[in-house]
């Protein structure tokens, strides 16, 4: 399988482990749901690879969190993973400012703010978060600011985001792909991270000196390019091949990937209930309640009689 995965490999002589996503129709149907401009679908379809390839660390049945929380014409993104392998994403944006951007950077669309990253273990487990600035930067980042500052590991990541027009095809089809790389080796400790202790005199080099092994190994991502991480026609196996062929790369069971939403129609006629019927009847319209769920676009209509409590 080429599409809608998520592979773990290890490149052992370097002492690198990571992960690569391939989303085709999984991102392609999440974008579609909407009316996104295409610098929009862009910018969440790289947040959802982001998510997918995070959320694949969870060892539990739990959910992880991407949100950006911005001033810019995109002011939110957000995009879960539901483990094992399940994914959904919105981004709520001015259109008009959007539009106003001749050739809108990632850094434009989101302006400044935060990314935070939320590991929910579940009702009865405390929940984890993250929170990384947003200031003129893009998701790769403050993604990995988060890794040099929270999680202390280092960290290169590359993402990219497109659509596609195969031959046939009515209609472009978006793909996504995440590849990150973590000096984690099997033996010894991983490179330091640069520090700044405020000690060394002015002009003076005080960081410490990085793995030779980990140098390698995040020089040979940033050359993978855009257009061989969304090709359909390479897999995943053959880019990592490609990048760490003469190191020798092993890979592991890839966990599969697919569109979820949590909405329903029991669970929306639920929530309305909660509200004062005060508060419902402001919600009528032509007679009916509409709720429309901003991940799946789904309309759920009721009459405001159905959702009367004795």
């Amino acid at each position: 399988m080429a599409d809608d995965l998520v592979l773990p490999f290890e490149v052992k002589p370097l002492g690198i482990r990571g992960r690569v996503v391939r989303l085709g129709p999984v991102v392609n149907d999440i974008l579609h749901r909407h009316d996104y401009p295409a610098p929009v679908s862009a910018l969440l379809a790289e947040a959802v690879a982001l998510t997918a390839n995070l959320g694949a660390s969870l060892k539990f049945a739990g959910k992880f969190i991407l949100q950006t929380r911005t001033d810019g014409p995109v002011d939110m993104v957000v995009a879960d993973y539901l483990a094992p392998g399940k994914l959904r994403g919105y981004a709520r944006f001015d259109r008009a400012r959007v539009a106003a951007l001749a050739q809108p950077r990632q850094a434009d669309l989101l302006g400044k703010g935060y990314l935070a990253m939320t590991v929910d273990q579940g009702a009865d487990m405390e929940r984890y978060q993250g929170i990384v600035p947003l200031d003129g930067g893009d998701l790769t980042g403050a993604a990995q600011t988060y890794f040099a500052q929270s999680e202390q590991i280092p960290t290169s990541l590359r993402l990219a985001a497109g659509p596609l027009l195969a031959r046939g095809q009515a209609a472009e089809a978006w793909r996504a792909g995440a590849i990150m790389v973590q000096h984690l080796p099997r033996e010894g400790g991983s490179s330091p991270l640069p520090v700044t202790s405020g000690d060394a005199p002015d002009g003076a080099d005080d960081q410490p000196a990085e793995h030779d092994g980990w140098v390698k190994a995040r020089l040979l991502l940033q050359t993978a390019e855009a257009h061989e991480m969304l090709d359909p026609q390479l897999t995943a196996e053959d880019l990592l091949y490609r990048l760490y062929h003469e190191d020798g790369v092993t890979v592991y069971p890839a966990t599969t990937l697919e569109r979820h939403c949590t909405c329903s129609e029991a669970g929306v006629a639920e929530m309305l209930r909660r509200f004062p019927p005060e508060d419902r009847a402001d919600m009528v319209e032509n007679g009916m309640i509409t709720v429309t769920c901003e991940f799946c676009s789904t309309a759920y209509r009721f009459a405001p009689d159905a959702l009367a409590t004795s």
